[in-house]
């Protein structure tokens, strides 16, 4: 020891010690002088008190008067993030280890802590503030990672000190912390940088920054403008994402966290400013976070509810496309244009007469699951059953620019269908029966209502309007014109991609104004030369009917007889032209057929 004061004399030596907050308040050594007397205005809140000390022994404390505690500070969390500067024992106050070797190494500059509790060095050419928190401690701006291996301070082993192997001059004008870094001598801190820190180069990191000046300060008002910040941006997140799309609202967050985070990288190296950072990034993340898990809830149950509602009506292809967005389809009533559709089995009844009532269910059920396949597979809604008859329509729920096309595309579909149909009972099971069933179809365009309307018992997403009474109108005259289809001239004019032979001008009951009816024929891509003269042919017929030139009808129909005697269209045009030729032409005639039943 004596050997050891020796060599510490008049040498520029500080001397570690530390401070205890153990009960028992046991003491060991010398304390250096204290530096600073109590201030009038000094209002210590420190969060430890100190009760002892471990000092150094009084020949060591004689050689070295100067001396610093290394104490320092472990947060709730077990990081060690700043140092105190000043440590307030029995009335005393002392410095630490990096602040007496930067006075030492500054010629001694005198202390005094002013009323915003910040430490005022100074010298008599000038004064440095250094910031301190309520604990008197400084946060400390770690250079980097720790250890040898760190790279932010040089390290020298001990060993080679001692065994003289260190090259010359390697410590000549160096500032030199003695302490150590084994594990099992427990001076490792875990500190924002490393989790596993030498103490030791905590101490060297406080006095880099006295010496370096890059002082970091937590603000007076620091919590107010984080619990500001945390508000705003809370609430505008809470508002603003809830109406983006997922994709926005992702990069959204990300964009505000980033914000958030390069805001306060900013403050802290330009500034010195620390803020807290971390709880609004974890704020903004478990805002977006519950923002996208509510979405989903939400979403979630729109479409089982989405599902739950049109499951029944539209087929899965459309319900898979509605689920990817359930926020634009609602059962609430609306007025759209659509293409409705009403078709009725022919001959039904009488085959009902001559089957089983099981054979006639499976029968039933065979055509009804074929009809509505094709509805489905055209983008049709099925609105409902009516004995032998099928209701559908087009447009909704899911809106479709070419709705009264789809919706003759399946018409003529399942008037083949229904031919097959029948060409497999003939062979099959009903062979003996010898019957065949027809189809009557109706389609109208128009503006109608959709939604979902009945009781409150029972409700059911349906199509309401003029446009829907027209079309079931239609459907009855099929059976009159001897066709499958009858449309009206709103279908015809939006499905142009057909050809079509207009059948009559008539005024159903229920309406006054006469419209023009029509039947398709093919694609206009797949009408062949002979179709399409026979088209003209009859085109040419009808301009002489509603003429009353009635023996130019005549001759006309009597050639389209000779290459379809069995059309009924024909048949019963020749009826009508033989009974008007009778009775001459009749100046209030106006060619419209009237109609007085359904």
């Amino acid at each position: 020891d004596a050997l050891f004061a020796k060599s510490l004399q008049q040498r520029p030596v500080a001397l570690g010690y530390y401070f205890t907050s153990d009960a028992s308040g046991q003491k060991h050594g010398v304390l250096p002088l204290p530096v600073i007397a109590q201030q009038a205005h000094w209002q210590i809140h420190e969060r430890t008190r100190w009760h002892g000390y471990g000092a150094n022994i009084p020949v060591l404390a004689l050689a070295a008067p100067w001396a610093g505690f290394f104490n320092s500070i472990t947060d709730p969390d077990g990081v060690v993030r700043a140092l105190p500067m000043l440590i307030r024992f029995d009335g005393q106050t002392y410095e630490s280890l990096p602040l007496v070797m930067f006075r030492l190494l500054t010629g001694l500059p005198s202390m005094t802590v002013n009323e915003a509790q910040h430490l005022v060095l100074t010298w008599p050419k000038g004064r440095l503030t250094v910031p301190l928190d309520e604990r008197l401690a400084m946060i400390v701006p770690f250079r980097g990672p720790g250890g040898v291996r760190g790279g932010s301070f040089q390290y020298v082993s001990a060993s080679d000190v001692i065994a003289g192997t260190l090259p010359p001059n390697t410590l000549k004008g160096k500032i030199v912390l003695v302490g150590t870094t084994a594990p099992g001598i427990v001076d490792l801190r875990a500190t924002p940088v490393d989790a596993v820190y030498p103490g030791v180069e905590v101490q060297a990191n406080a006095l880099s920054c006295l010496l370096d000046q890059r002082f970091l300060q937590r603000l007076v008002h620091a919590e107010g403008y984080e619990f500001l910040l945390l508000l705003v941006v809370g609430l505008t997140l809470t508002l603003i994402l809830p109406m983006l799309r997922a994709p926005v609202a992702v990069v959204s967050s990300v964009l505000v966290m980033g914000a958030l985070a390069a805001m306060h990288t900013a403050l802290y190296f330009t500034q010195g400013w620390v803020l807290n950072m971390a709880a609004l990034l974890m704020m903004a993340f478990l805002i977006f976070v519950f923002n996208i898990g509510y979405g989903y809830l939400l979403v979630s149950r729109s479409r089982r509810e989405l599902v739950q509602l049109f499951g029944t009506y539209v087929p899965r292809e459309l319900v898979r496309e509605m689920v990817k967005d359930p926020e634009n389809y609602t059962m609430k009533a609306r007025s759209d244009e659509l293409t409705v559709m009403f078709c009725d089995m022919r001959g039904f009844t009488s085959l009902s007469e001559r089957l089983e009532p099981l054979a006639l269910q499976q029968f039933l059920n065979q055509i009804f699951s074929e009809l509505t396949r094709l509805i489905g597979a055209n983008r049709g809604t099925v609105d409902k059953y009516m004995g032998d008859c099928v209701m559908a329509f087009w447009g909704a729920p899911v809106p479709s620019p070419t709705h009264a096309q789809l919706a003759v595309k399946t018409a003529m579909q399942m008037v083949q269908a229904l031919k097959h149909i029948n060409q497999r009972h003939q062979t099959g099971e009903l062979a003996h029966v010898a019957h065949e069933v027809g189809l009557g179809i109706g389609l109208n365009t128009g503006q109608m209502y959709v939604g979902d309307m009945g009781s409150n018992i029972r409700r059911s997403y349906t199509v309401i309007g003029d446009a829907v009474n027209l079309g079931s109108r239609l459907e009855g005259l099929s059976k009159i014109y001897g066709v499958s289809i009858v449309a009206s001239e709103s279908t015809r004019l939006l499905a142009d991609n057909f050809a079509w032979q207009e059948l009559d001008w008539v005024r159903v009951k229920g309406k006054e104004q006469a419209i023009a009816i029509f039947s398709p024929v093919a694609e206009v891509t797949l009408l062949s030369d002979e179709a399409k003269a026979e088209l003209d042919l009859w085109q040419q017929f009808l301009s002489h009917y509603r003429a009353q030139e009635w023996l130019l009808g005549e001759e006309i129909i009597a050639q389209l007889l000779q290459h379809d005697a069995k059309r009924q269209l024909y048949q019963l045009y020749a009826q009508r032209v033989a009974e008007k030729s009778k009775s001459g032409c009749d100046p209030h005639w106006d060619g419209v057929t009237n109609f007085e039943t359904k």
